[in-house]
């Protein structure tokens, strides 16, 4: 009697995560959307705010900045990116405490 049973060793063992670091740019002007590998020599995805809308204003509204990550985050799932490190840039300075707009 052998048990043709699914399960076993192969089922239960995780896959690995390939990790990839999510550069965001946010200005008062755009926000940039770069993903790459963990080394940052390849780039994944990237994708900015004015792809997005048509009127430059727009470029840097919560909007725009959300279907760019959105479209970067789709392209990086195809190319089988599992786990990300994200990391912001805005403008700084003694300035208000918050990001750009998007």
């Amino acid at each position: 009697m052998s048990s043709s049973g699914g399960g076993g060793a192969a089922s239960t063992a995780k896959k690995a995560e390939k990790w990839g670091v999510v550069h965001i740019y946010s200005s008062y002007n755009n926000t940039i959307v770069h993903i790459t590998d963990l080394s940052g020599a390849e780039t994944i995805a990237r994708t900015s705010g004015g792809m997005f809308v048509k009127a430059d204003r727009l470029e840097s509204s919560p909007y725009a900045a959300m279907r760019a990550a959105s479209a970067a985050a789709e392209i990086a799932k195809d190319k089988g990116i599992t786990a990300i490190h994200i990391k912001v840039r805005a403008p700084g300075g003694p300035g208000p405490r918050t990001p750009g707009p998007g």
